[in-house]
């Protein structure tokens, strides 16, 4: 585990030639997230402004074949195994199922996941997994629906709700929520929020606040550290879990006395990103919905592929050029690093 505060070192490995998205310290892509729109139903505080962003021509955007074809290199020429599909959120994006039935005929077919804020996903989790869907996870920041309206600028916590029954009811399982802790805002919840989904079967995963916000108003002394967060779920008796978590970015512990949805041993997460980073182990590439590549969340760089596409580049051109792009990869994100600069783009346009 890398300490807190410290630069995150690793060895150069040479590994160019296998194929891969490998990069110079040995790290091997096999996780592609795909953006499949910056626009977003919700004003959440630690994404975007109450009004808005300036959304993305729809001519920027890659279509709906352009996704599928480079989802289908990354899956068949790069070793992709798994496919996160994001937003802004990507249940808006009218082409969700069509795209999801394309990759699911891919050999070797990869995983499928989505991330989302849970609206209108009650009323399409059957088509989700009908197309091939595998699982979702649903960010959730609290139980209070007066918290929510402050915290998203909108009155629809109740459908977030339903989308998680929605989605364990189609099997699109094991349902996961995704939950951000602020100061002074919802810190207090968290034992609620695990107990909440304890009792439904849900898999919990509390994750650090990260400078990705489009306001720059991120404040490390602000954040709910892992820490803080552990130590308000000690009337749990949490237990570390023995399972390695491999390239998952979330640390988990068991909770005892408790069963999830498939009747395993329950489990809490805790992504640290800020405090605990896991940029050795990390196995991510992304893919914006203007088609551009970043080979980390903190780039400041990207590579163009929409470009190569729209050129008449082929397959293999486009490969080649997602090969170099993660090669330039950097040891860690430097959030500690007097240098640090946030990216130009927020969460919403980057993809989760």
């Amino acid at each position: 585990m890398t300490e807190v505060g410290l630069p995150v070192v690793l060895p150069r490995v040479s590994v160019r030639g296998s194929g891969l998205l490998a990069d110079q310290f040995g790290r091997v892509a096999t996780d592609l997230r795909v953006s499949l729109t910056d626009r977003c139903n919700l004003r959440c505080n630690y994404c975007m402004p109450e009004e808005g962003l300036a959304w993305m021509p729809r001519e920027q955007q890659l279509s709906d074949d352009e996704v599928g074809r480079l989802i289908r290199v990354a899956v068949t020429q790069l070793g992709i195994t798994g496919v996160r599909f994001t937003g802004g959120e990507p249940l808006i994006r009218r082409g969700l199922v069509g795209i999801l039935a394309g990759v699911a005929r891919l050999e070797p077919r990869p995983k499928m996941s989505i991330t989302t804020n849970g609206i209108g996903l009650e009323r399409m989790a059957g088509a989700l997994r009908d197309a091939g869907l595998d699982r979702v996870n649903v960010s959730l920041d609290t139980l209070s629906p007066a918290r929510f309206m402050e915290l998203t600028h909108r009155d629809r916590h109740a459908d977030v709700l339903k989308g998680l029954a929605g989605a364990a009811a189609a099997g699109l399982t094991p349902v996961k929520i995704n939950t951000v802790l602020m100061r002074g805002i919802n810190d207090g919840e968290a034992p609620a929020l695990l107990q909440f989904a304890l009792d439904h079967g849900y898999e919990l995963r509390f994750i650090e606040q990260m400078p990705l916000d489009a306001q720059h108003q991120w404040d490390r002394h602000e954040m709910v550290t892992a820490e803080a967060i552990l130590e308000s779920l000690s009337p749990f008796g949490l237990i570390p879990d023995s399972v390695s978590r491999g390239t998952a970015p979330a640390e988990t512990w068991l909770v005892p006395g408790y069963r999830d949805a498939a009747g395993n041993p329950a489990r809490v997460g805790v992504i640290g990103s800020v405090t605990r980073p896991f940029c050795g182990d990390c196995d991510r590439t992304r893919l914006t919905a203007d088609g551009q590549v970043r080979n980390c969340l903190f780039a400041t760089g990207e590579t163009d592929l929409r470009g190569l596409i729209r050129g008449g580049g082929s397959d293999e051109e486009i490969a080649e050029a997602w090969r170099i792009a993660m090669w330039g990869k950097k040891a860690g994100h430097g959030i500690d690093d007097p240098s640090f600069l946030q990216p130009d783009r927020p969460m919403s346009a980057i993809g989760g």
